[in-house]
């Protein structure tokens, strides 16, 4: 489906440390917070609505797919940004000493699709990617 104006999207979560994941969102990633409750907190994440829920932890089970040679988390969200902003945004992510599970590099270079992305996950496990695409009218391209 496509549409003529693109919308925010909205996305809720599960946290089990409100406390921790509303500090990672708000200082690390630098989400401004919006309404909350004592048992979730709402976020502008780039533009979009993000409501992290506390919910008791039930698994550790991480699930991968292998794509470009790496192991990238299922499931995951994240932002595709303007490519000088996922420059600076993966440098001061650098600097805050994330753990990346896959550091910012350029996926499928050359290709079509070639891209510059990077995955983390939030202190409750919730795996993150952000993007960016040269030219972003190649997002979907074959």
């Amino acid at each position: 489906m496509k549409t003529k104006n693109l919308l925010p999207f909205h996305l809720a979560i599960p946290v089990n440390d409100l406390e921790k994941s509303r500090n990672f969102y708000k200082n690390i990633l630098g989400c401004e917070e919006g309404r909350s409750s004592n048992h979730w907190v709402d976020f502008n994440f780039f533009g979009h609505q993000l409501v992290i829920h506390y919910k008791e932890k039930e698994s550790n089970d991480t699930k991968t797919n292998p794509v470009d040679g790496k192991d990238v988390p299922i499931p995951h969200f994240g932002v595709i940004l303007e490519w000088n902003d996922f420059q600076d945004f993966s440098k001061k992510l650098i600097e805050k000493k994330i753990n990346f599970i896959i550091e910012p590099y350029i996926r499928f270079e050359g290709l079509p699709g070639e891209q510059a992305t990077m995955f983390f996950k939030d202190p409750c496990g919730n795996a993150l990617e952000f993007k960016s695409f040269k030219d972003l009218n190649k997002i979907f391209e074959k």
